[in-house]
């Protein structure tokens, strides 16, 4: 059952607790949130992931671009912690410079030359594609939620794409079963009419989404299926692609225990 966390300004956030794990156990309430842009929360909502769900810490994966056009968000104005973790790699350099139309379509992973976008084969790609060019942010992201003193929520633009990929990775080191995980990725498809409404005007979003197919964004199971299953077989998992990022079994335990303790 999808915990969907109903606030006036998001429309992709749910609560990543109840799902059964491999040792007979369920992932807590209130520890990891998943969602999309927060830049429109209410005060009511705000005091709802404050008080309500316990949130803490925010864990911020858009880019440079991202943020410094949509401006801060409301809990900007909390003692809440931020921590920025940009997943695509050009933001290595800040310096670099990045048009508003690039920017947009780097964030949705948008291919104007790409024959395959929208299939699960090229969001497979993307997605590794974090995990080959960006492991300090997704590594640290995990880390955040480890550490987290409550809950850690997570969000992108859509709550989809780099989200997705960082709690995939948070609930298989958590011993969520795989069709669980996938089950949770591919949730976002119930709502992406509205994600999509959400971002079209918007920028950087609009150059990546006007005049586009809504099936291109829409979250496919088999997608989610090739990346834990691609995980599993070059780097022994998530647990074996973090270890390979200098994660110790201490560190993998303490994320575990955050989640399902």
């Amino acid at each position: 059952m999808t915990h969907w966390i109903d606030l006036d300004g998001v429309v992709n956030m749910r609560d990543l607790g109840g799902l059964p794990t491999l040792s007979g156990g369920r992932t807590r309430d209130g520890r990891l949130v998943r969602s999309d842009n927060l830049q429109d929360l209410t005060r009511a909502d705000v005091q709802r992931l404050v008080g309500e769900v316990g949130v803490t810490d925010v864990i911020d994966l858009r880019t440079d671009v991202e943020r410094d056009l949509t401006g801060p968000g409301p809990l900007t104005q909390t003692s809440l912690a931020h921590h920025h973790l940009s997943f695509i790699a050009e933001d290595r350099h800040p310096g670099a410079a990045r048009s508003t139309a690039d920017s947009g379509k780097d964030a949705l992973l948008l291919s104007e030359g790409d024959p395959d976008r929208g299939s699960s084969g090229f969001w497979t790609r993307h997605y590794l594609g974090y995990l080959h060019q960006r492991p300090d942010s997704v590594a640290g992201a995990l880390d955040v939620i480890a550490d987290s003193r409550g809950g850690a929520v997570v969000h992108c633009a859509a709550g989809k794409d780099r989200t997705g990929t960082v709690t995939a990775m948070a609930l298989s080191v958590a011993g969520v079963p795989d069709e669980e995980i996938i089950a949770d990725y591919a949730a976002s498809g119930e709502r992406i009419r509205q994600i999509i409404d959400r971002l079209v005007d918007v920028e950087p979003y609009k150059w990546g989404l006007q005049g586009r197919s809504l099936d291109e964004q829409t979250p496919q199971p088999e997608t989610m299926e090739m990346i834990l299953r691609t995980l599993e077989d070059e780097h022994g998992g998530a647990t074996g692609w973090l270890r390979q990022h200098g994660w110790d079994d201490e560190r993998l335990d303490r994320l575990r225990a955050r989640l399902t303790g």
